[in-house]
């Protein structure tokens, strides 16, 4: 590799400029190969090149980086260069919120320096707190979300999740008319011509065809039992076998059929059986 003037004093210098490397976050430092010595008598016109084998043994190290991860519940959101940073960032940020936090402090190691991506402790500090803010955000909107969910009308186990078209009640469930040859079996709904309607639940199109008296229909299969039917539509968005999901257009109000205007007929139907639709929807328009 080539020659030095002093062994000792060589060494030295690889141990306070490489082995013991003041440098942020290296941990350790292990030089992959050992010199060896031998004592040589030369010519004094001979230059020595310790910078030269200094370079070599620093290209030939594996370095250590140690780095602290501050993490909450379990998902990582800054990195530090101390355990002191460390504590005291997440002992601050307990103290300055009210509620309990799940923060945690990993002690992380690599041999890529790149890798090492900390952060000042007053910039990690901002940060943590705008993801724990957002955090609780989320966590409010998705109790909202679930109280609303669990709120919801279900049959048989099946939610419904939307109402499927906005506007006057004209005729209710059970009454009789002139126009039928029996009592009414679902729940009439005015609405302008054209008007989107939208399926209560997930389900399966069963039916999406002209039928007599019902003019355009589309009846959808939600399980468990649970039907539901739409009639009169103008317009049909959907084919039989089609899977649905709430709130999905499945077809516009019309006045096909035995209809005096443009109106959604709307049926719910279990084990076959028309049932009252305000029993489940619209339940604020009874009189």
């Amino acid at each position: 590799m080539g020659y030095i003037q002093n062994k000792e004093a060589f060494e030295e210098s690889v141990k306070e400029d490489i082995t013991n490397s003041t440098d942020k976050n290296i941990d350790y430092v292990d030089i992959k190969i050992t010199p060896e010595y031998e004592l040589k008598l030369v010519d004094k016109e001979l230059k020595t090149n310790e910078q030269e084998i200094s370079e070599i043994l620093e290209e030939n190290t594996d370095i250590t980086y140690k780095y602290y991860e501050i993490a909450l519940n379990n998902n990582t959101i800054e990195y530090v260069n101390t355990i002191e940073e460390a504590e005291e960032l997440v002992n601050k940020v307990k103290e300055d919120n009210e509620e309990e936090l799940d923060l945690s402090i990993v002690e992380k190691y690599t041999n890529e320096e790149e890798e090492v991506k900390t952060t000042e402790v007053e910039i990690a500090e901002t940060s943590i707190q705008e993801k724990i803010n957002t955090q609780l955000e989320e966590e409010k909107k998705q109790k909202e979300q679930e109280e609303w969910y669990n709120s919801l009308p279900s049959i048989n186990g099946i939610k419904i999740a939307v109402t499927p078209v906005s506007g006057t009640i004209t005729s209710r469930y059970g009454v009789s008319s002139s126009i039928r040859s029996s009592d009414h079996t679902g729940l009439d709904i005015a609405a302008k011509s054209g008007t989107d309607i939208k399926v209560v639940a997930d389900g399966t199109v069963t039916c999406a065809s002209y039928k007599g008296s019902y003019g355009n229909i589309v009846k959808i299969d939600h399980g468990n039992g649970f039907e539901t039917w739409y009639a009169h539509t103008s317009k049909m968005y959907v084919r039989v076998g089609q899977q649905v999901k709430a709130g999905d257009v499945i077809a516009t109000v019309g006045s096909t059929g035995n209809s005096t205007g443009p109106h959604l007929h709307f049926e719910i139907r279990i084990n076959g059986e028309h049932v009252n639709p305000q029993t489940y929807l619209y339940r604020g328009d009874v009189p």
